[in-house]
C-alpha cells in the first residue's frame, strides 16, 4: 500500500478537544519550557566552571541537562504553536526529524538514567576504589554508549515507523509525532512495528529499570548497614535526588508506551506524554538542585564571583 499522506504532512489533534484547557497549557508549557532552558543551561554552566563540581555525578548530571534541553527544544515550539491557534499541521519531514530526534533522546535517557544509578551504587557501596573504578575515561565511554545507543535506535526503529500505511485523514491523536500515535494512525497492518516497539520497551525500558531497581537495592542493603544515623542519611541523600529523577521519568514512560488500547487509556496517555516530555525536564534540575547542596553553593560561588566582576 502506498503511503498516500506521507507529502502532505499531519494534524497533531493533541487536547483540540478541549479549546479551554488549550490556552491554559499554553501557559504552563510556555512556563515549563523557560525554566528548563534556564534551570538545565545554568546546571550545565556550573558543572563546567566550578572546579568542585569536576566529579563523575555532575558530568552525568550536565549530560542529563543538555539532553533535556535537546528533547524540549524538539517538541515544544511545535506545541506551543498547536496549543495557541487553530493551526494543529506539522509536515511530514517536520514530523520525521521530531520522531528521530524524540525516540533517540528517549532512549538515551533510559540508558544515562542507568549509568547514573551505576555511578551511585559505587559512591554507595564501594566508596574506597570510587576514584579507581569511576575514573574520567570511563565516564567519557559510559555517557557514548549511551548515546549510540539512543541513535542506533531511532535508526532502526524511525524509518519502518514512517513507511506505515496512514489513512487519509493525517490526524494524529497527540500533541507530538510518537510511535504508538503514529501506529494507532496507521490503516494497515502493524503487526510488525506492535513487536517492535514491544521488543524495544523489553531492553530500553524493562531492562534499564530492572537494572536500578538491583542498584538501589544494593545501595539499601549497604546503606542499612552504616551504624550511625547521620551516616545513613547521607548515604540515602547522595541517590535521593537521582531516584526521584527516576520515579518522574519512568513513570511517565511506561504510561505512555505500555498503555493498553482503550479511549480512556488513550486520553489519559496524552497527558502523562505532556508531561514526559515538558515536566520532567523542567523538574530535574530542580530536584537536583533543591536537594544538593554542592550545587547551592557553587551557585552562590559564581553569583560571587559576578558581583565582584562588576563591582570591580
Amino acid at each position: 500500500m502506498v503511503n498516500q499522506s506521507s507529502p502532505m504532512g499531519f494534524l497533531l489533534l493533541g487536547f483540540s478537544e478541549h479549546p479551554a484547557l488549550e490556552r491554559t497549557l499554553f501557559v504552563v508549557v510556555f512556563t515549563s519550557y523557560l525554566l528548563t532552558l534556564v534551570a538545565n543551561t545554568l546546571i550545565i554552566l556550573l558543572s563546567v566552571l566550578d572546579p568542585r563540581l569536576h566529579s563523575p555525578m555532575y558530568f552525568f548530571l550536565s549530560n542529563l541537562s543538555f539532553l533535556d534541553l535537546c528533547f524540549t527544544t524538539t517538541c515544544v515550539p511545535q506545541m506551543l504553536v498547536n496549543l495557541w491557534g487553530p493551526k494543529k499541521t506539522i509536515s511530514f519531514l517536520g514530523c520525521s526529524v521530531q520522531l528521530f530526534i524524540f525516540l533517540s533522546l528517549g532512549t538515551t535517557e533510559c540508558i544515562l538514567l542507568t549509568v547514573m544509578a551505576f555511578d551511585r551504587y559505587v559512591a554507595v557501596c564501594q566508596p574506597l576504589h570510587y576514584a579507581t573504578i569511576i575514573h574520567p575515561r570511563l565516564c567519557w565511554q559510559l555517557a557514548s554508549v549511551a548515546w549510540v545507543i539512543g541513535l542506533v535506535e531511532s535508526v532502526v526503529q524511525t524509518p519502518s515507523t514512517l513507511r506505515l500505511p496512514f489513512c487519509p485523514h493525517r490526524q494524529v491523536d497527540d500533541f507530538v509525532c510518537e510511535v504508538p500515535a503514529l501506529i494507532r494512525l496507521s490503516c494497515g497492518d502493524t503487526s510488525y512495528n506492535e513487536i517492535q516497539m514491544a521488543v524495544a520497551s523489553v531492553f530500553i525500558l524493562v531492562v534499564p529499570l530492572s537494572l536500578i531497581l538491583v542498584s538501589y537495592g544494593a545501595i539499601t542493603r549497604a546503606v542499612l548497614r552504616i551504624n550511625s544515623a547521620k551516616g545513613r542519611r547521607k548515604a540515602f541523600g547522595t541517590c535521593s535526588s537521582h531516584l526521584a529523577v527516576v520515579t518522574l521519568f519512568y513513570s511517565s514512560v511506561i504510561a505512555v508506551y505500555l498503555q493498553p488500547k482503550t479511549p480512556y487509556a488513550q486520553e489519559r496517555g496524552k497527558f502523562f506524554g505532556l508531561f514526559y516530555a515538558v515536566g520532567t525536564p523542567s523538574l530535574n534540575p530542580l530536584i537536583y538542585t533543591l536537594r544538593n547542596k554542592e550545587v547551592t553553593r557553587a551557585f552562590r560561588r559564581l553569583l560571587g564571583k559576578e558581583m565582584g566582576l562588576t563591582q570591580s
